[in-house]
């Protein structure tokens, strides 16, 4: 199957008064599947109608492959796309809705592609069933069929795990990532559910307010988050409102030493739950008494929510494996917040 690389330069978008799109840049490698991720309202979904020409932007350009296709309409623009409701004709059985891109085509040429596709999807021997005697992962499958049949150099997804529930969910996103995979096609899919994009994309646009506020892996943007919105967005953390004290951060009573000076006066720290180092065994820097307030169990492994003695009032989370919880559940602790894992937002 073909493939080709996605280039987005200043996409802008306004309806009234509300920009949908600011000056969003974007590239997409070939073969590369690319998560489009954020809240509601971000604007993932209206910057992939734009490139599907089902939207017209503004301003900015769209190329494709390295041909401009800012202004040609849907069908010239060479991509499938699987919507968030899979958009599949209740009356015609699944081999017709597979070839229904593919009508002009011999008649011959669209059974053997016909074939090919519901070999591709493990749906072989459905070809006279009708959508509606499908399950909704079954269904999911025929559409994406139906978006691959033609060839086309880009593969485009909207939403398209959110009607299906969490166990059929996840065990379809291995089964579309391990596809997309063998096929090399180049992929685009918006989600607002961070946990599939971590799990399907090479690479995530995370979304805020119409602009790209992070563009990189799941390892980036959970590790080594550029801004605020994206350090609350993905995952969970901890945030303390700091004072610069020399070369320390002050935060109510206490005095952090970080791994480099904090650029600012006045800031935020940040730190992810699993950093916190509960008890340990050697001593660390940042080193503080604590109670232990709640304990949340997650299989083998269980959030703490924690009150450093000197900062009352303020709940910290911790994640630590099963055994290195109290037996009690409740108690003294020590925790420690080491410098590395403390990170600066002016």
């Amino acid at each position: 199957m073909p493939s080709a690389d996605l280039h987005l330069r200043a996409i802008h978008k306004q309806y009234a008064r509300h920009t949908a799109l600011d000056g969003v840049s974007l590239a997409v490698n070939a073969g590369e599947l690319v998560c489009l991720l954020g809240p509601s309202g971000c604007g993932k979904t209206t910057l992939l109608r734009c490139i599907a020409g089902l939207e017209q932007q503004d301003r900015g350009a769209i190329f494709l492959g390295g041909r401009d296709v800012s202004a040609l309409p849907p069908q010239a623009r060479d991509y499938g796309i699987l919507f968030q409701s899979y958009a599949l004709f209740p009356n015609l059985t699944v081999a017709q809705n597979i070839a229904y891109g593919l009508n002009r085509q011999p008649r011959a040429a669209q059974r053997e592609r016909v074939g090919q596709m519901l070999e591709l999807v493990n749906l072989s021997g459905s070809e006279h069933k009708y959508p509606g005697q499908l399950s909704g992962g079954q269904q999911q499958r025929v559409a994406l069929a139906r978006a691959l049949a033609p060839s086309p150099s880009l593969l485009l997804l909207d939403e398209p795990m959110s009607a299906l529930d969490a166990q059929v969910r996840e065990h379809l996103c291995g089964e579309l990532r391990a596809l997309q995979q063998a096929l090399g096609i180049t992929t685009l899919m918006v989600t607002h559910n961070q946990d599939e994009a971590m799990l399907m994309a090479d690479r995530i646009a995370l979304m805020n307010a119409g602009r790209v506020e992070q563009y990189g892996t799941a390892r980036e943007l959970y590790g080594a988050p550029a801004t605020p919105f994206v350090a609350g967005f993905i995952g969970q953390g901890n945030w303390l409102a700091y004072e610069r004290h020399g070369e320390h951060a002050r935060v109510g009573a206490l005095d952090l030493r970080l791994a480099s000076a904090a650029p600012a006066a006045r800031g935020r720290l940040f730190c992810r739950p699993e950093a916190l180092q509960v008890n340990p065994p050697v001593h660390e820097d940042n080193l503080f008494p604590a109670q232990l307030r709640q304990v949340t169990y997650l299989g083998n492994r269980c959030r703490l929510s924690l009150e450093l003695h000197a900062l009352p009032g303020q709940a910290l989370l911790a994640e630590v494996a099963a055994h290195q919880v109290p037996r009690d559940g409740t108690g003294q602790l020590w925790v420690a917040l080491p410098p590395r894992s403390l990170q600066v937002f002016p």
